[in-house]
């Protein structure tokens, strides 16, 4: 064989083996990309997404969209090629896989968080909504988990409502962890709360829960990383009533990150007029209680399936801009906000059409 069809033919195998080995060599990489938007003032699936009952609404128009980041799941492993595609890809972002899934988390695990942490944002829009409307909404601490194998176990249950922890009454979940840490491992501690039976049935009949019980739990010494400490196993939480019913329809859907969007939407829906002057907004953002708004991932993502869909306005978390002002797609103007109130006073610009006014994302903010 001569030696340049030798040389050709071994040049070729080497390419055929670097070409197999990069679609069947897995690397520790995930991707993320754009994923979908919903308007929350619209409906989704064939039913609106805010669903409010037993107090008056009114009309709305324009869009209030969430919006979302689509990502590998934890099971999935990425090979060489496709990693080197998703760097090159304008618009996909190739992260460390324990970026996403710390610890070795599940698929599992990892969908369960997002649900909780979804319907927890759901809850805090609410409460921030009605704050901002000045409506009431009542408060209190409650069990949200209890851990298998641990002292609480079979003691104290998920919805309990804890009213104090020897005898000081506790006010936000903290409390709890503090009161229960100033014993030493060993020691009793004692909960005054209200089943989460009694709740339930006082929440059913509009009245409230006056039947508490005292619930003596032996501590004992915690087993993580930390430092050591007194535990009972649980994680406390709150729960809220609320003065009517509002209800979020959206499924697979998960995480924090659309707090900001639905409490909007509840408070455009409650008050007369449109907040968007029929615009297309978007926007991201976890809020609290309080209606503090707070950063999330994958904002560049966000942004660009945003403005795929048209959006015009994007509300991004303060604590997002400096990133997300790196390669804004045209066409969208990134809006710095910090809190509920931020946002209504962008969104009465945007309105009016005081666009010069907005508050906008620079490089070092």
């Amino acid at each position: 064989m001569p030696r340049r069809t030798a040389t050709m033919l071994a040049s070729t195998l080497m390419l055929i083996v670097l070409l197999c080995a990069g679609v069947f060599l897995p690397v520790p990489y995930s991707e993320m990309s754009p994923g979908p938007t919903v308007n929350t003032l619209g409906e989704h699936n064939g039913e609106p997404v805010l669903q409010i009952s037993g107090h008056k609404t009114y009309p709305t128009d324009g869009h209030l969209n969430m919006t979302t980041v689509r990502v590998t799941s934890a099971d999935y492993r990425m090979n060489l090629v496709e990693a080197i595609y998703g760097w090159l890809a304008r618009n996909n972002k190739v992260v460390p896989h324990d970026t996403l899934y710390p610890d070795g988390k599940t698929e599992e695990q990892s969908t369960q968080e997002n649900a909780e942490e979804f319907t927890q944002s759901q809850e805090s829009a609410k409460v921030a909504a009605l704050k901002e409307l000045g409506l009431p909404v009542r408060s209190w601490v409650i069990v949200s988990t209890v851990v298998k194998g641990t002292p609480a176990e079979g003691k104290l249950h998920a919805g309990d409502v804890i009213k104090a922890v020897d005898g000081t009454e506790v006010k936000q979940p903290s409390d709890v962890a503090k009161l229960v840490t100033r014993h030493k491992p060993g020691q009793d501690v004692v909960f005054t709360i209200v089943p989460a039976k009694e709740q339930a049935a006082a929440e059913k009949q509009r009245r409230t829960a006056t039947v508490t019980k005292d619930v003596t739990i032996t501590t004992a010494q915690s087993d993580d990383a930390g430092a050591k400490r007194a535990i009972v196993g649980i994680s406390a939480g709150t729960d809220h009533t609320f003065p009517f019913k509002i209800d979020i329809k959206l499924a697979d859907v998960g995480g924090p990150s659309a707090g900001l969007m639905f409490a909007l939407g509840i408070y455009d829906k409650l008050t007369p007029g449109s907040l968007t002057g029929g615009e297309f907004v978007a926007g991201t953002g976890t809020i609290d209680n309080n209606g503090k708004v707070g950063p999330i991932g994958g904002v560049e993502m966000k942004i660009v399936g945003a403005r795929d869909k048209g959006a015009r306005f994007f509300l991004t978390p303060a604590d997002n801009c400096a990133s997300a002002v790196k390669d804004t797609p045209s066409g969208i103007t990134l809006v710095k906000v910090n809190t509920l109130r931020d946002a209504l006073a962008a969104l009465k610009d945007i309105r009016s059409g005081n666009t010069a006014d907005l508050p906008k994302c620079t490089a070092k903010s």
